[in-house]
């Protein structure tokens, strides 16, 4: 049984738990927040350039090279971007993960401590008992520690699909802009 000393520890452990998930999930927005504005601000910028630059053009042809010069660079940003997005995100979603594994384990640890006292005073005959609640929590120990090592590694494939991807989409962006160039000549 919990005593009132140990209760209120508790909550006061669980009230700081809470207090710094929040001050991470508001560090993200901030990254967030901070990441959208720079990529509004150069966006911006490289619009008031293109549109100089197009207003320049004296033929066609140099209007295509124009515009073919831009597909490399806009999906290199673009996959950047993305790149600083995913990385904010698994960023603030790690600090959750962890501070979720370290209270289940503490959970877990108590649960134990429970089941163990239970057991000292457990009345005579009722070891079969104590022994099925011992074997029940090492079994929910171990399936929780087989959905974090699956979670972990559906995560870890996740990223390099992520990446992947990304580099995919900067080289087929790089192969257009050479095609365009190539065909604007």
């Amino acid at each position: 049984m919990l005593t009132p000393e140990q209760m209120v520890a508790s909550q006061k452990a669980n009230m700081e738990t809470l207090y710094g998930l929040t001050a991470k999930a508001f560090e993200g927005m901030e990254k967030l927040v901070e990441l959208n504005l720079q990529a509004t601000k150069a966006a911006l910028t490289e619009s008031a350039q293109h549109t100089q630059a197009v207003l320049s053009v004296k033929d066609a042809q140099e209007l295509i090279a124009l515009q073919a010069s831009l597909f490399q660079p806009m999906a290199e940003k673009a996959a950047a971007y993305s790149r600083h997005l995913y990385d904010i995100a698994s960023g603030t979603t790690a600090e959750f993960s962890k501070a979720f594994e370290g209270k289940v384990a503490e959970g877990q640890a108590q649960f134990a401590a429970l089941v163990d006292n239970a057991a000292k005073n457990a009345p005579a005959g009722s070891e079969t008992a104590v022994a099925m609640m011992k074997s029940a929590v090492a079994a929910a120990s171990n399936a929780f520690e087989s959905v974090q090592k699956a979670v972990k590694q559906a995560s870890d494939v996740a990223e390099a699909n992520f990446n992947a991807v990304a580099t995919s989409a900067t080289n087929a962006a790089k192969n257009a802009g050479a095609a365009a160039k190539k065909a604007a000549r």
